[in-house]
């Protein structure tokens, strides 16, 4: 039984289980060499229930990559009843979803542990990528309901990408693109909204990570090249100087952060995150940087081949549709949910939702 199937295994283990704890172990022997051990605890807790509760939390990624294993993910919910749901598509998106009936006070809480190492790929020489299926690059050119790859998203991308002839050449050209005409806007709520296409239409290229790294992907996948966002978490302070690119202390509620990934046939899946440049511009003091600045240009130059491993992933998936919820399709899940006989909570509202997570190193 190989390590995916493993855990849909025991995972489905869990369906219709009343628990107070439930644990997921991923890999018996943690990895060392190069590797950081963090451990990831989010409790969220319904304070005004109203019949019966639901709860969805984000799994930390189920799948290796050569930037993250998830060694283990624990659920506690007690009083509750609660599985994790895992999805058949290269999304690798797990779900931890609870009930909580009326007399029950709903606090569902979720430990992860993960192993993290820097990434980087060297596009300076052709390398030899792990083998992709077809199925998974197909998967990820589709367009998604924010995330078209026609009309003005098609005709913008080829607009960017005229003369260039490579895929490493086209991508290279829609990140460069990014970053000289998008801007990080502090308005935003949470993390954006994703919309690509009111983006493009609109003309307002601000937005936060959700906002100017699908408009990456979009942009990619409408110029033919498999990518994907990656949803999670940041864990950690930078260590490689940058204040606005890391946690500011091991309660890291407010961290969330989408990065990109884009398939280049000689390399494989290559990391990029042009918002994290604009990030830098706008928020490494002093702050409102030029983009001839030498820690942006350091950024710029990074962060098209690399990414600084203090943020866990938490999945690769749009439209995300939560177990038996009553609401609307979500463009993207990285923020705890909550739906009581009321209707669906707001995620960024700690009146009626409130939810904690916290991080620390192990090794």
């Amino acid at each position: 039984m190989n390590r995916r199937d493993f855990l849909r295994s025991g995972s489905l283990a869990f369906v219709g289980l009343t628990l107070s704890e439930v644990a997921v172990s991923l890999a018996r022997n943690p990895p060392t060499y190069g590797w950081s051990i963090f451990e990831v605890t989010t409790r969220a807790e319904v304070l005004k229930p109203s019949g019966v509760t639901k709860v969805w939390l984000p799994a930390a990624l189920l799948q290796n990559t050569a930037f993250q294993r998830t060694l283990s993910n624990r659920v506690s919910a007690e009083g509750g009843e609660a599985k994790i749901v895992t999805s058949d598509n290269p999304s690798d998106l797990g779900i931890v979803a609870a009930t909580f009936p009326s007399e029950v006070k709903p606090v569902l809480t979720l430990t992860s542990q993960v192993a993290l190492k820097n990434y980087s790929v060297d596009l300076s020489k052709p390398g030899n990528p792990h083998p992709v299926s077809k199925a998974e690059l197909q998967y990820f050119l589709r367009p998604h309901k924010k995330v078209p790859t026609d009309g003005i998203v098609k005709a913008r991308a080829t607009e960017i990408t005229q003369g260039a002839h490579t895929d490493v050449e086209k991508a290279r050209a829609i990140y460069e693109w990014i970053v000289e005409n998008t801007f990080r806007d502090p308005k935003a709520r949470g993390c954006g909204r994703g919309d690509v296409q009111s983006m493009l239409e609109s003309g307002d290229l601000g937005g936060k990570c959700a906002d100017l790294n699908a408009l990456y992907v979009g942009l990619a996948r409408a110029s033919g090249l498999p990518a994907r966002d990656v949803y999670g978490i940041r864990v950690a302070k930078s260590g490689l100087g940058y204040k606005s690119l890391g946690a500011s202390s091991e309660r890291i509620t407010k961290a969330q952060h989408c990065r990109a990934e884009v398939y280049l046939t000689q390399f494989g899946w290559v990391p990029v995150d042009p918002a994290d440049v604009r990030k830098v511009v706008l928020e490494e003091p002093p702050g409102n940087r030029p983009l001839s600045d030498e820690m942006v240009a350091g950024a710029r130059k990074r962060l098209f081949g690399s990414w600084e491993m203090n943020w866990m992933a938490y999945n690769f998936a749009q439209d995300v549709e939560l177990p038996g919820s009553s609401g609307t399709t979500l463009p993207f899940l990285m923020y705890p949910q909550a739906q009581t006989a009321e209707g669906t909570l707001d995620s960024l509202d700690p009146d009626n939702f409130k939810y904690e997570i916290m991080a620390k190193e192990l090794t």
